[in-house]
Formats: C-alpha cells, sequence, structure tokens
C-alpha cells in the first residue's frame, strides 16, 4: 500500500481534495473531501465540507457529513456537525456529535417496507384499485363523544365569564419622593 497523502498542521485548502489512498489531514481544508482510501483527521486538523472514504478517524473538527465504506470513527476530541454514515460508527467518550447516525445495515423506514412488501406480492393476488371517479366521497364522521361533550362545554364556560366580571388589579404607579417635582413637556414650535 503507498504511503499517506498529508496535509500538514499549518496549510489551508481551499477547494474539494479527491484522490485514489489515504489522506492525513492536520491542517484545514475548506471544501468536500472524497478519497478511494481512508482519512485520518489529526486534534489540529479542521474540515469543513463533506467527508467520504473507506475508514474515516476524526480526532479534530468537522462541519459537514462524514460517510465511511468501512467505518467511522470519533476519537474524544472529535467535534463533528453533521450526519454520520457507514456500516460501522464508533463514537468514543467526551466526543462531540451534532447531526443523525445511520449505519447502512439500519431497517428502513415503515413506509419504505411497505412499499417494499407491495412489490414483493404477486401482482395476481392483488385487487386493482377502482378508478377514482367510482370511489364514493367518505362521508364526514363524528363521534358521539364530542356532541355529548360540548353541552360539558358550555356548563364549564358559564363560570368563567363570571370569573370575567372581577376587576383588573390596581395599575402599578411609581412612588415619587416629597420633594419631586414633575416636568412639562415643552412644545415645539414650526417655523
Amino acid at each position: 500500500m503507498a504511503a499517506a497523502s498529508t496535509i500538514g498542521q499549518g496549510t489551508v485548502v481551499r477547494g474539494n481534495v479527491r484522490g485514489e489512498g489515504s489522506l492525513v489531514i492536520d491542517g484545514r481544508v475548506e471544501g468536500d473531501v472524497n478519497v478511494d482510501g481512508d482519512v485520518t483527521l489529526g486534534e489540529h486538523g479542521a474540515v469543513k465540507g463533506n467527508v467520504s472514504g473507506a475508514r474515516i478517524s476524526v480526532a479534530g473538527a468537522v462541519a459537514g457529513n462524514l460517510h465511511g465504506t468501512d467505518a467511522v470513527l470519533l476519537e474524544s476530541s472529535a467535534r463533528v456537525v453533521g450526519d454520520l454514515g457507514g456500516p460501522s460508527i464508533g463514537i468514543a467518550d467526551g466526543a462531540l456529535v451534532r447531526g443523525n447516525v445511520r449505519t447502512d445495515g439500519e431497517p428502513a423506514a415503515p413506509a419504505a417496507r411497505a412499499r417494499s412488501a407491495r412489490s414483493e406480492t404477486p401482482a395476481q393476488h392483488e385487487e386493482p384499485a377502482p378508478p377514482r371517479a367510482a370511489r364514493p366521497a367518505p362521508a364526514p364522521r363524528r363521534s358521539p363523544k364530542k356532541k355529548a361533550a360540548a353541552p360539558a362545554r358550555a356548563a364549564k364556560a358559564a363560570p368563567r365569564k363570571k370569573a370575567a366580571k372581577r376587576r383588573p388589579p390596581p395599575p402599578v404607579v411609581p412612588a415619587l419622593s416629597k420633594r419631586t417635582r414633575g416636568r412639562k413637556k415643552k412644545k415645539k414650535t414650526r417655523r
């Protein structure tokens, strides 16, 4: 295996980084990083963009999504604002992550499962849906509980009206000291 490429501690790269092989980032990258090999982000390294590679190991700061085809590992000094994705994800104690974590082996969402179940059933067992015009419009339903609750609400509302007739509290006026005089406002005259 070839030696890894390195972005040194004092180096700033503005733009996307692509390539084959591994990459070690100790400097700063402002753009997406997409390599075939491993990506190692040192403690002083920072990336502002998405990072993808085979195995991603982060000890620095990333503001973007991380996707590893093998694994994503966050060391205790890692600070990530973005989503993590890959078949294996490891987060050490002390690492800060603000985003979603999703492994490739995660079950699909309920809606996706329902669609895939429908696509797996044979077509001869499915009943064709009637055309839209033939479907009757559903009648609005009202539950009997709501009708019974309406008189009860009216009975409860009556005491509230009596409570609303209470007097508001007196206004709070700041107390002035004995020798304080009010000032008159001067009228402005137009010329």
